[in-house]
């Protein structure tokens, strides 16, 4: 990322700090665009300001004296151009994040939605997540998501109401909703994906910097949509470790 935009997009009071591999490439699209569209507000605005104190033929006969080549076709390519390659850009940045899946080695965490929490479950040993059945949810017994207890892949499941992820590890998130659309917004992530009830939709996206970060619905999801929020905690490899071991723990007893 090139110093002057790190300094722009620094200075922006709204954006969040980037804790995500893909993050700079956004932020370096997100700071093109924002110059161009002040470019061409200032542009609009002095073309404004010309035409207003334009004066009498001998104002008509100078202007008509700029060759048309470098008023108006010379921008209008340098623009086109420009946009080529910022569009290009974003495909490829998606194609990475959607069409490309994540790698074997990928750390698998389940998200789900349901008004107005998010859920998130984590395989335990097995690497395996257990099955689930709708008739069995109960969150005030302790099973939010249905998890059945007569599949043995689900004994060691670990459920939290915050995201607990170890830094520099690729993670693929599962999402599932309960009920109605919601959308998973974690800015500081650069990540936003809807959870849709009946899919399982994926996301997959590699951690860069600890820290703690805001986890938003983006969808209008009811009357509590504002307060479906939570927590994504980026901690050293270490000490996730000992977070899931201490969740296991507890889950066993």
């Amino acid at each position: 990322m090139s110093l002057p935009h790190s300094a722009i997009l620094a200075a922006v009071p709204w954006m969040p700090g980037n804790g995500a591999l893909h993050g700079a490439i956004f932020d370096r699209l997100m700071g093109w665009n924002l110059a161009i569209l002040l470019a061409l507000f200032l542009l609009a605005h002095l073309l404004l300001i010309a035409a207003l104190l334009r004066r009498g033929a001998a104002s008509a006969s100078s202007a008509a004296k700029i060759p048309s080549l470098l008023t108006k076709w010379l921008p209008l390519a340098g623009l086109c151009v420009l946009y080529v390659w910022m569009a290009v850009t974003a495909e490829r940045l998606w194609a990475a994040d959607r069409f490309a899946g994540p790698a074997p080695a990928s750390m698998q965490v389940e998200v789900t939605g349901v008004q107005f929490q998010w859920y998130f479950r984590y395989p335990g040993q097995d690497a395996a997540f257990g099955a689930t059945r709708p008739r069995l949810i109960d969150a005030a017994g302790g099973n939010p998501l249905g998890i059945d207890p007569a599949d043995p892949r689900g004994h060691d499941d670990v459920i939290s109401s915050v995201l607990e992820l170890p830094a520099g590890r690729e993670v693929d998130l599962r999402l599932r909703s309960q009920d109605v659309i919601h959308g998973l917004f974690i800015p500081g992530m650069r990540l936003k994906q809807n959870a849709v009830p009946g899919m399982v939709l994926h996301v997959h996206f590699t951690l860069q910097q600890p820290g703690s970060y805001a986890i938003l619905c983006s969808q209008v999801c009811g009357m509590g949509h504002a307060r479906m929020q939570a927590t994504l905690r980026v901690v050293p490899p270490a000490e996730f470790d000992r977070w899931l071991s201490t969740r296991e723990h507890a889950v066993s007893r």
